[in-house]
Order: structure tokens, then C-alpha cells, then sequence
């Protein structure tokens, strides 16, 4: 009986080891070769649009802004401080106010005078009238005289506009030594009180009016100084080079590169005078007029010139139309890439960041738009998107996605294409390696699994942040960020189901869950766990499947016919890249102990890969088999009563001989693996014997590849559990090709070893011994006593370190199986 125990025990199959409690270091390194195995694959290729453009062709966006319009001087509004002529003002709410009276008497003189009755005015102290006529708070014009005048101001150049300010003191000193006033339309209730010395205020009048002229002097004479000083610069140093600007334009040969640059240099000349002045803002009061001849520049039509007008423009703060007019300009610049070099040594892009940060939604959409538009087209050149990324665009566009997020309510259309440009940029910041660390400190990726929340029903937006998420989830650093994102797993599936056709969107996000679930337990059960994970998955699976047919037909059973219309190459190819990506997901989900045993059982899983296995070949679609084969040997781990997967195991053993006949190492690998766990089952050895597979799996032995040889070590380690078998595999050199690979990978992969020593125990024991002739045996037990020495197996590592590793490895995968093959080996008296 205890002959039998041990006779079993020798004779095990190859059954990868889930080994409980606390992993050693070397079963920790050893989990990457079990059976169960991770799937990598390349990341979706996006080829770079070569028009720059809002949309891309394929976006069937309503109402969107246009991305090609002209402009010219007469599309900006001059008098920036003014509306457009076409525009009415709503009337104000002013209702105005009479003083309170004394004398009931005194009722009807407190009331103003008809237009055409004399102004009466009390006598009082001298100089009073001169001080309201400076102040401005009489008028001595009738309603029409004062029209004119103020259409004349408005047509007057800023030469005439600088004479008429000089004019101005000696007018109100004049009329102050004059009789008295035409009064105007009428007064307002200040100046009534003014007039009214009856009010008892519990001052004197003349200590009030003593007090308030000196108060107003002194605020005069500073607004006088001011004025004579802002004249004074303005005549000195910005009335100047304005002249010349117009000057040099209107005599600007046909646009010539020298009239240009010199245009380029005044306008710089221009801004640093401002600057100088504290000029710049709202703070000039003539700024309309500078920006009356800028904005007539831009009929010249040189980009150069025009990115100097709007960056000077823009540090005058204009607003409204004007701001949203600059924003295309520099927009309709930005479109072309030979003018990406303008932008470098420009402060446009500090502009623009201030504007992302400063203007609302609601007001200025439009001018966010084109302004993000152009930061798109900038972020797709490597030193301008560094620039970006030196500047903080990262953290302006969190903000911006959190007001936009907000402001999605109200102006939802507007918000929405402005998301789509704010996205995209991301996507090429997320190019960078240094944008990896903003985006997380920032919560870039929480913040858009918000936005997609939120826009789920826009395929530009969604497409744009699974750009994003593929290429940032690749690191682990971002994936950990993006699977700490709550219902990050549901929100991916929910897009899946909207978007089924939207093929660049679904490839992208099967990508980024198969990123997740490579590494990561947690991860593969949450998403498991999501509501109808599995379903649409599988639904997915079989839609792109079957691209070719209705999307509501059945699945196909057998090859297809040759009579059926195709798919175009390049399409074909890409739905194949969707299914590449979703059976990853597949292959590393059911990794997890939960979700691989219901997968195991799962009727559609296990039919839709082994027709995907029926209608691919190798040549045509190796990663998509390979992946496959992955799937099917994770699955095949589980061998409970309700895996689908066991009554198919002989179905699955014929189709993996289409991967193992194949060219593709990759697919051998894979097949050979599925063999290792297949073989357990003697309706698989026997097939296996039968097609003479085992000799191809004896040649695997003779590859550089460890990887390939453990595989093989499996297989052979299983079939040497019928005796019919042993003679088979030695007469095939399976011995001693199983000794050069213990002398050749021993000292360096202990796992390999192991399982060569397994197999060889396999296929000698049992009264086996004669398969090995004189001269194997002695080098058998000779490679095996060094081995089996520890100061000799470790004597070549040198850092500690990798000797403790090494050791760990050697203790768990080695030892034991080799000292069970020397005893087996040695006669018994040696043994003894």
C-alpha cells in the first residue's frame, strides 16, 4: 500500500500550485509563469490629423462653431467702452428724488425751471458757479447742441480730441466770470440741494460750502495733475508711434517682409510704452484710440503682424465682441503649423491661460472656444507643449473642466464644444512624460471620469478621454489614481453599451480595463462585480465578432462562406484590434479566484472563443489567437464540475493544432501551455500521442527559450504518466534532451529545474530505470550531486541579495524533487 502511495506521488501530473498563506520571494517571481498569465499588447495607434481644424471629420456635431471665417477691421467694434450702434439699451430704473422743503411756501421754487425760463441763482460765495461748471454737473447746451457736440468728439481724431482737452479749463473759468447759465434738461437732485440753502443740515452754509471746496480743490488738482501727465506721456510717447504705425502701413509696398517686421517693432514699441505708462488694462483713456488703429492693421493680412496687434490688444483687456474677434484671429493663425514658431516668443499663451482662467462661460463661450481651439493646435508641437506644461496649463484646465462642469446646466451646447477642444489638448499634454505627475496632482483623471459622467452622450468628448486614459494607464503610477476613481469600472461598461459601434472610443477603453485588471486583484473583481460586466463584455465580443453580418444575427457556426461580402482591409483590421483588447480583458479577469471559475462556466465565453479559434488563422490574426489560447489555458485552471470548459477539452485540443503548426513562436508558446493543463485529462494525452503532437513538444526542448522549455517540461511531465508513453517520448530523445536543459538552465532558473526533474522522475520511476543508458545516468547523477550541494548551486551570485532569492527559489522549486530523483537514480545500497 505504501508502494502504491509512493508510486503516485512519483508518477503526479504537471498541476500549476496555488499555495496558501504567505508567499515566499520565490513564488512570488514564480506567479508570472503559471498558468495563469497576464496579457500585454500594444497601445491603440492614433494617427496624427494632419488639418487643424475644431472637429474632426468624422464628428457629426450640431450647430458647431465654423473653424475657417475671414476677418477684417470692419468686424471689431472701435470704441471698445461702447456698444455696437445696433444695439439697444435697456431703460435705467432711476427715479429721482426731490429735497424736502422747510417753507410750504418754498414749494413751488424748488421745482426746475421750464428750458426756456433764466436760470435763478442765489447769490452766493464767489466762485461756486465756476466750481459745478469744472465738476461737469451743469450743461449749457440744449438736448441737441450736446448731441452734436458729443458726435463731433466721437469723429474727432486724437490730435483734435487733445486739443479740445486743452481748451477745456480756460472754457470753464470763462463761463464762471459770466451771468447766468441756460439751463439744461434738467438738474438732478444734488444740485438742487446745493441751490437750497434752507435745508437745515446742522451746518452753516458757509462752513459746508467752506469745507466742500476745499475737499473738491484738492480732489481737482489731483485729477488735473493726472490728466496733465497722462497727456503728457500721450503726447510724448504714444501719439508718436501710433502716427508712425499709420504712416509706415500706408506706405507699405504690397506687404513687404521689411515694412512688416518694422510694423512688428513699433507695435513692441507701443506695448512697452504702455507698459511703462501703467497704461495698459482699462487704465488709458484713450485706449480706443489705439485700438481703432490696430484693429486697421489687420487689413494688412501678414500672421506675424497680426499675432503683435492681438497680443497687444489682449494686454488692453479688450472685451465682448473685440475679445471674441482677437481669440479668432489668433485662432485662424494657430491653423497653420509653419506659424507655430510665432507663438514661442509670444506672451499669447500667458494671455490665453489668463483668459481659461478669468472670463465666464456664460459670457464669453465663443472666446474660450477658439481660445482652447488654439492651445489644441499649439500642444501638438513638442517645444510649445512644454511651454504649456511650464506654465501650469494643467492646473488652468482643471479649473476650467470644474466650471464647465458647472456651467453645463445653463449652457450646456456651448460647454460641450469647448470640452471637446479642452480634452484633446489634454491628450497630447499626456504625450509628455512630465505632464504624469501634474495630471495626478492635479485629479486630472477623477476630473474627467466626471465629464464623461456628465457628457456620456458625446462620442468626442468620450473619445478624447479614453485617448487619455489608454495612454496614461499604462503607468502604474496612473493606474492606481484612475482605479482609486469611484465607479470608474461601471462608468467604462455604461460607455460600452451606448457606444458599440463607435470602434477608435471602444478599443480605447477595453485597453484601459485591460491595463487595470493586468496587475491588480481588486481591480479585476470590481469590475467583475459591476452590474452586467459579463453580459456586455460577451455581447461586445460577439458583436465585432461578426462585423461582417446583421448586428442582430446569430452566431455563425462553421467557417463562413466564400459567397459572403467582406469588410474593407483597414476596417477588418480594426475590429480585430477591438477583439484583441476585449479577450485581454477576458484573459486577465478570470484570473481573479471568483470571477475565473464563473467565466469557466460560462456557456457564450467558452463558444465564442473556440469560434473565434474556427474562423482565424494564425497568419492572418496572431495576437488576436494568441490572446485567445491565453484565455483558454487561464480558464482551463479551473477544473470544478461546472467549467463548460471540460466538456470541451478534446475540441479545444484539436484547435489548438492549427497554433502549434503555425509560424508564430508566440502561438506555440501559448498552445503548449494550453496542452500543459489540458493533458491532465487521458482523452487529451491520448489525442495528443495519436497526432503525434508530443514529438513537436520534444523539439521545443531544443530552444533558447526558457519560457518555451518549461512549457514543454509541462506537457512531457503528464504524458509520462502512461507507461505506454515513456517509450515513446525516449525513443523520441526526450531524456536526453531533458538532462541538457537541466545542465544548461539549471544555475539559472531553479523553477526550470525543478520541472525537468519532474519530468524525468516521471519517465524513469517505476521500474523505469532502463530508459536511461550507462552514460546518462552517470551524467544525470553528477549534474544532480552539484546541484544538490547549496555552497556549490549558489557559489557564482555574488550580491547577497540575489543570493537570498536565488536560495529561496532553489529550497522550494528544486530541492525536493531532485533529492526524490537522486534516490530513484542511486542503487539501493548507495542509498543506504
Amino acid at each position: 500500500m505504501a508502494s502504491m502511495d509512493g508510486k503516485h506521488e512519483m508518477c503526479s501530473p504537471f498541476i500549476p500550485r496555488r499555495h496558501a498563506g504567505r508567499k515566499t520571494s520565490a513564488e512570488i517571481v514564480s506567479e508570472a509563469r503559471q498558468s495563469l498569465r497576464v496579457q500585454s499588447t500594444q497601445r491603440p495607434f492614433t494617427p496624427r490629423d494632419g488639418h487643424r481644424q475644431l472637429f474632426g471629420k468624422s464628428s457629426a456635431r450640431d450647430s458647431r462653431p465654423p473653424s475657417t471665417f475671414s476677418l477684417h477691421a470692419q468686424n471689431f467694434d472701435a470704441p471698445d467702452s461702447r456698444p455696437g450702434s445696433g444695439t439697444r439699451l435697456s431703460p435705467l430704473d432711476h427715479k429721482p428724488r426731490f429735497p424736502l422743503l422747510c417753507d410750504a411756501e418754498d414749494l413751488f421754487q424748488s421745482f426746475p425751471k421750464t428750458p426756456s425760463a433764466p436760470l435763478e441763482v442765489k447769490k452766493g460765495p464767489p466762485g461756486m458757479r465756476a466750481r459745478l461748471l469744472r465738476t461737469g454737473s451743469l450743461t449749457t447746451l440744449s438736448p441737441v447742441e450736446a448731441h452734436k457736440e458729443s458726435e463731433e468728439q466721437s469723429n474727432t481724431s486724437p490730435g483734435q480730441k487733445q486739443l479740445s482737452a486743452k481748451r477745456l479749463p480756460a472754457t470753464d473759468k470763462a463761463e464762471g466770470r459770466r451771468g447766468p447759465h441756460k439751463p439744461g434738461t434738467r438738474r438732478t437732485a444734488s444740485e438742487s440741494r446745493i441751490t437750497q440753502p434752507g435745508v437745515d443740515s446742522g451746518v452753516g452754509l458757509s462752513e459746508c460750502t467752506a469745507g466742500r471746496r476745499t475737499e473738491e480743490g484738492n480732489r481737482d488738482h489731483t485729477i488735473s495733475t493726472e490728466e496733465d501727465a497722462e497727456s503728457s506721456v500721450w503726447n510724448n510717447m504714444i501719439a508718436p508711434r501710433l502716427r508712425q504705425l499709420e504712416s509706415v502701413a500706408a506706405a507699405m509696398p504690397g506687404g513687404s517682409e521689411g515694412s512688416v517686421d518694422r510694423l512688428c517693432d513699433l507695435c513692441d514699441g507701443l506695448h512697452g510704452a504702455l507698459a511703462e505708462a501703467d497704461m495698459l488694462g482699462r487704465r488709458c483713456k484713450r485706449r480706443s484710440g489705439i485700438l481703432r488703429t490696430l484693429f486697421r492693421l489687420i487689413d494688412l493680412n501678414s500672421a506675424q503682424l497680426n499675432l503683435h496687434i492681438a497680443e497687444l490688444c489682449l494686454a488692453l483687456c479688450v472685451s465682448g465682441n473685440n475679445l471674441l474677434n482677437i481669440c479668432k484671429l489668433i485662432f485662424q493663425i494657430s491653423r497653420r503649423e509653419s506659424n507655430d514658431i510665432l507663438f514661442q516668443n509670444s506672451s499669447i499663451i500667458d494671455s490665453f491661460l489668463a483668459i481659461l482662467n478669468n472670463e465666464d462661460v456664460s459670457a464669453s463661450g465663443e472666446a474660450l472656444l477658439y481660445c482652447v481651439g488654439t492651445l489644441k493646435f499649439l500642444s501638438g508641437n513638442c517645444a510649445i507643449l512644454r511651454l504649456l506644461l511650464e506654465k501650469n496649463c494643467v492646473g488652468v484646465a482643471q479649473k476650467l473642466i470644474q466650471r464647465l462642469c458647472t456651467a453645463a446646466d445653463t449652457n450646456f451646447t456651448i460647454a460641450g464644444h469647448i470640452l471637446v477642444q479642452l480634452t484633446a489638448t489634454l491628450r497630447n499634454l499626456a504625450d509628455h512624460p512630465d505632464s504624469r505627475p501634474l495630471f495626478l496632482s492635479f485629479s486630472i483623471l477623477s476630473e474627467l471620469c466626471l465629464v464623461l459622467s456628465n457628457h456620456r452622450k458625446d462620442p468626442d468628448i468620450c473619445t478624447n478621454i479614453s485617448r487619455i486614459y489608454s495612454k496614461l494607464s499604462s503607468y502604474s503610477e496612473c493606474r492606481l489614481a484612475l482605479a482609486q476613481t469611484p465607479n470608474c469600472y461601471q462608468l467604462f461598461l455604461d460607455l460600452l453599451n451606448k457606444h458599440p459601434q463607435k470602434q477608435d472610443l471602444v478599443v480605447r477603453l477595453l485597453f484601459t480595463l485591460g491595463n487595470l485588471t493586468a496587475k491588480s486583484d481588486e481591480a479585476r473583481w470590481r469590475l467583475f462585480q459591476c452590474e452586467g460586466c459579463v453580459g456586455s463584455l460577451l455581447q461586445l465580443y460577439d458583436t465585432y465578432q461578426r462585423r461582417d453580418d446583421s448586428p442582430h444575427a446569430q452566431p455563425r457556426k462553421g467557417p463562413p462562406s466564400h459567397s459572403e461580402p467582406r469588410a474593407p482591409p483597414g476596417k477588418v483590421q480594426q475590429d480585430e484590434d477591438v477583439l484583441v483588447k476585449l479577450v485581454r480583458v477576458l484573459a486577465n479577469t478570470c484570473i481573479h479566484p471568483a470571477a475565473g471559475p464563473a467565466l469557466a462556466s460560462n456557456t457564450t465565453c467558452i463558444q465564442l472563443l473556440m469560434e473565434t479559434l474556427e474562423l482565424r488563422c494564425v497568419q492572418e490574426s496572431e495576437e488576436l489567437m494568441v490572446n485567445v489560447a491565453a484565455t483558454i489555458n487561464n480558464l482551463s485552471f479551473y477544473q470544478e464540475d461546472s467549467s463548460v470548459l471540460r466538456h470541451y477539452q478534446l475540441t479545444m485540443a484539436k484547435l489548438m493544432l492549427k497554433l502549434v503548426l503555425g509560424s508564430s513562436m508566440d502561438a506555440m508558446l501559448e498552445a503548449t501551455r494550453v496542452y500543459g493543463n489540458l493533458s491532465q485529462s487521458k482523452n487529451v494525452r491520448d489525442f495528443i500521442m495519436q497526432n503525434k503532437v508530443h514529438q513537436f513538444v520534444v523539439t521545443l526542448l531544443d530552444s533558447k527559450s526558457t519560457e518555451m522549455c518549461i512549457s514543454a517540461c509541462g506537457v512531457l511531465t503528464n504524458l509520462a504518466q502512461d507507461p505506454p508513453n515513456r517509450a515513446s517520448l525516449s525513443f523520441e530523445g526526450a531524456i536526453a534532451k531533458l538532462v541538457d536543459c537541466l545542465r544548461d538552465f539549471g544555475p539559472g532558473d531553479w523553477q526550470l529545474a525543478g520541472q525537468v526533474c519532474q519530468a524525468l522522475w516521471n519517465m524513469i520511476s517505476c521500474g523505469q530505470e532502463k530508459l536511461l543508458d550507462t552514460r546518462e545516468r552517470e551524467s544525470l547523477l553528477e549534474i544532480l550531486s552539484t546541484y544538490l550541494d547549496e555552497e556549490e548551486a549558489l557559489r557564482w551570485i555574488e550580491d547577497d541579495d540575489m543570493r537570498d532569492f536565488h536560495r529561496a527559489r532553489w529550497e522550494l522549486e528544486f530541492l525536493p524533487v531532485a533529492q526524490k530523483l537522486m534516490k530513484t537514480l542511486r542503487p539501493p545500497d548507495q542509498t543506504a
